[in-house]
């Protein structure tokens, strides 16, 4: 990333670039007119990791729009490995979130006491459709609809990957607006970025002002669901089969399941070790002279750092 205005510049020129005879346009397209009587409202709970949430809240937002519902701000889940009890409002500005939307989707914080006397103030009596992974948004229209409009409020859960990518352009335009407009982070994780992409300038002034961030992506059940082996012998094996039957139960264990954790390695589907990217991003300043022949066998990669 530059620390000039190059960057700028790209981005100002980025929509000129053709694309199948045509040019890009933006997807974004909002709304100015106001929004007929809610068929109801819904609440999803968002599980995963920040991506998968951040997909799942874009989703959520098609899914309320097509329908004509009323979204309930995302729940999200306390996850096991993670630990993390952040709400949707320590993440992203819950307050522009909704504002931002409020002509195509409407966006509340709660559901009104009248409806959760219905339900005894408890979200687990409220009915909650089971979805299959990327259902088509036809699904929501013909079966979820129904029950929305006789519920008034349904639960939807777990809603990652519930939405298929292949919908019509009035629900991509919704995740659209709602990925490059509505979702903004909270103004302690913007101060945050700001203060690191500030420092990651100063310091590398002396290199034009580029630099390189690299997010490792290194966490437990990533590593668990991945296979691989890391070095860390026999604790680390029997942690990472404890791991794995913790988050995906009887997956890994099939009978005539095999795990094979070296061509796992060799096909280059292991994540990189903390230790393992800075070697090789050294590699990547060696000399061009230096070829590696075997790309695929890290200890022959490590050899030719450790001799430079």
């Amino acid at each position: 990333m530059d620390a000039d205005n190059s960057s700028a510049d790209a981005l100002s020129t980025i929509w000129k670039h053709s694309y199948k005879g045509g040019e890009w346009r933006s997807c974004v397209n909002k709304s100015s007119g106001g929004l007929p009587e809610s068929n109801g409202y819904i609440y999803v709970e968002a599980n995963g990791g920040l991506n998968q949430q951040r997909i799942l809240i874009c989703n959520a937002v098609a899914v309320a729009g097509f329908l004509n519902a009323t979204l309930l701000i995302p729940n999200f889940h306390f996850h096991s490995i993670w630990r993390d009890p952040s709400k949707f409002g320590d993440i992203y500005d819950e307050d522009y979130f909704i504002s931002t939307l409020e002509n195509d989707v409407r966006v509340v914080d709660k559901i009104p006491l009248y409806l959760m006397e219905w339900f005894d103030h408890n979200m687990t009596n409220v009915y909650n459709f089971r979805v299959k992974a990327w259902s088509s948004i036809h699904y929501y229209e013909e079966v979820v609809l129904r029950r929305l409009l006789e519920e008034k409020v349904i639960r939807i859960s777990p809603f990652a990957n519930r939405l298929s990518f292949d919908a019509p352009p009035a629900v991509q335009q919704l995740r659209c607006l709602a990925n490059y407009e509505a979702l903004r982070f909270s103004n302690p994780i913007l101060t945050l970025g700001e203060a690191l992409v500030s420092r990651m300038k100063e310091r590398s002034v002396n290199h034009g002002g580029k630099y390189v961030s690299v997010h490792l992506r290194f966490e437990e059940d990533m590593v668990a669901f991945s296979c691989c082996v890391c070095d860390g012998g026999e604790q680390e094996e029997k942690n990472m089969i404890a791991a794995r039957e913790r988050g995906w139960k009887g997956k890994f264990t099939k009978p005539g399941r095999t795990i094979c954790p070296g061509a796992i390695r060799l096909n280059g589907k292991c994540p990189l070790t903390p230790l393992e990217v800075p070697w090789t991003t050294r590699v990547r300043l060696l000399p061009h002279r230096f070829k590696i022949k075997q790309p695929n066998l890290m200890h022959e990669l490590l050899i030719i750092v450790h001799e430079k």
